[in-house]
């Protein structure tokens, strides 16, 4: 799990076990982020940073420029630290980095944030940063990976949060984790530590509404309970801004695939692992169940694809997000 890695590459930092090198990549900028911010922070004193702390960014400056003033001596400290951002834009050279990697500067800790990107694990600068120095993969979460990286996150800072309430942080937020970061931080500054965050205190202090949500939709689905569906979907289409219906098809079309495995499952205790969610959700697929058979929830999948191909405007251009939302729930119910 990348938390685990990005915690023991600090600690190993915290520690005074520091590379030469760190080749940070991937699709998830905010570990990157993380792990550059702290070794900008903590490896010179405010004082040493002034001669000794170089940022560089990869649109600006050569592999050669790097290796040059990676290859300086510190002035008056122990080390120097170098830091490339963007050094995705250096992709087409970032090879020619292998004579330094091979045999990097001991008083020189060089930084590379190489974002939404990442080297070729049969190239010969993969093997030699692993050799020599700390190479981390960042990568993006799945969207059922989100909540659980919330509990974990709040537990980490001495809060809880109802498996409800972190659902909807990730359906409104993503997994974006620095967007999700940043949401957290706003609620830890206005609850007690120790306290629980819960949907209520998500709604008066971020703006998402703990009734109507695709979570709450999924779940009237889920129960048969019609009157609470419409009202939802007619709140959706009176703000379409902030429920696309291509975010409500997808979420729509995931619990009913699921939903699927769950009705071919012979041992329904394994359903958690099976389907990727939190036992506390299990209850939800079992409801769902009792209520759609699994030939039910074939033609309601079928249903939402079509529904998917008409919102982009294919064989139904002159309807509204909001009547193709209900003519779906028709068809799911009936």
């Amino acid at each position: 799990m990348a938390l685990e890695e990005v915690k023991n590459i600090i600690n190993d930092i915290a520690r005074g076990s520091i590379a030469p090198v760190y080749f940070l990549m991937g699709e998830e900028p905010y570990y990157i982020d993380g792990i550059c911010s702290y070794l900008e922070n903590n490896l010179l004193t405010e004082e040493e940073k002034g001669f000794n702390q170089v940022v560089l960014y990869g649109k600006d400056v050569t592999i050669e420029d790097i290796i040059s003033q990676s290859k300086r001596y510190p002035m008056m400290a122990e080390r120097q630290v170098v830091i490339v951002r963007e050094a995705q834009d250096l992709s087409r050279t970032i090879e020619d980095l292998i004579s330094y990697v091979k045999d990097p500067q001991p008083s020189t800790v060089l930084v590379l944030c190489y974002k939404y990107k990442k080297l070729d694990a049969r190239k010969k600068l993969t093997k030699e940063i692993k050799a020599n120095g700390v190479l981390f993969e960042s990568k993006k979460l799945y969207d059922n990976q989100v909540p659980d990286w919330i509990r974990r996150v709040l537990a980490g800072k001495g809060y809880t949060i109802t498996p409800k309430a972190a659902q909807m942080l990730t359906e409104f937020l993503g997994n974006d984790l620095g967007k999700v970061n940043n949401e957290l931080e706003k609620l830890q500054l206005i609850v007690e530590k120790g306290a629980q965050i819960t949907p209520q205190l998500i709604e008066e202090n971020i703006g998402i509404s703990k009734d109507y949500n695709n979570f709450e939709l999924q779940n009237a689905i889920g129960e048969r309970n019609q009157l609470k569906a419409y009202g939802i979907v007619q709140y959706f289409a009176n703000n379409p801004k902030n429920h696309p219906m291509v975010v409500t098809v997808s979420l729509l079309y995931n619990f009913f695939s699921k939903l699927l495995i769950y009705h071919s499952l012979s041992d329904k205790s394994l359903a958690a692992k099976a389907l990727g969610v939190n036992p506390y959700f299990v209850k939800d697929y079992q409801e769902a169940a009792r209520n759609y058979s699994m030939k039910k929830v074939s033609s309601i999948v079928g249903a939402i694809r079509n529904t998917d191909v008409k919102g982009k405007g294919v064989g139904a251009s002159n309807i509204s997000q909001g009547d193709l939302m209900k003519e779906l729930l028709v068809e799911i119910f009936n």
